[in-house]
């Protein structure tokens, strides 16, 4: 997959669509955004250097989003692999992520629907989901759920652990691919 490095926000205009922004490829992003409505990147979306990502619709990635600032969307934020924010999480509707999500040590998440992710969920002070303002909601939709919980206060929700599972990681060792526990890899600094 193309990766696509993004300087200034003008350089982002490439990628317009009717909805807000579409990226086919991984973005690596060298300063922060600013956009009106979504941003939908296929891959992974990084941005680097402390810079956030802000969006006034959602913000979608195929792989990992992660960002040294915080990371805010007016709708959801949503990545088939990890979110993690130098500073805080925020969404308007909800934050999934098919793996972990981490805010920065001195901040929280913000959700006004639920928050959801596979692994691990670690922040600095407070987390918030379901602060729907626009209807009521269901306990489902203020509820934390999450592999396991690291971290930080649960100000506002429900929170539900679900257990890690151990999964296997492929990693190369001696010129062979070997199998071994995500956990194990994580000891040896393999994987983050």
């Amino acid at each position: 997959m193309k990766t696509y490095e993004i300087n200034n926000q003008s350089e982002l205009e490439q990628f317009k669509d009717e909805y807000g922004y579409k990226v086919k490829g991984n973005l690596d992003v060298k300063c922060s955004l600013n956009i009106q409505k979504r941003l939908y990147v296929e891959g992974s979306l990084s941005i680097k250097a402390g810079e956030s990502i802000k969006a006034g619709g959602s913000i979608e990635a195929g792989g990992y989003i992660e960002a040294g600032g915080p990371i805010e969307a007016g709708e959801y934020i949503e990545a088939g692999g990890y979110i993690k924010a130098g500073e805080y999480i925020e969404a308007g509707w909800y934050i999934e992520a098919g793996g972990y999500i981490e805010a920065g040590d001195s901040f929280g998440i913000s959700a006004g629907l639920q928050i959801t992710c596979k692994d691990k969920l670690t922040f600095g002070l407070k987390c918030f989901a379901g602060i729907c303002t626009w209807r009521k909601i269901i306990d489902e939709e203020k509820t934390i759920t999450c592999g396991k919980f690291e971290g930080g206060v649960v100000e506002y929700g429900i929170l539900r652990e679900t257990g890690l599972k151990d999964s296997k990681v492929k990693i190369m060792w001696e010129g062979k691919t070997v199998e071994i526990s995500r956990e194990s890899a994580k000891a040896l600094n393999l994987i983050k």
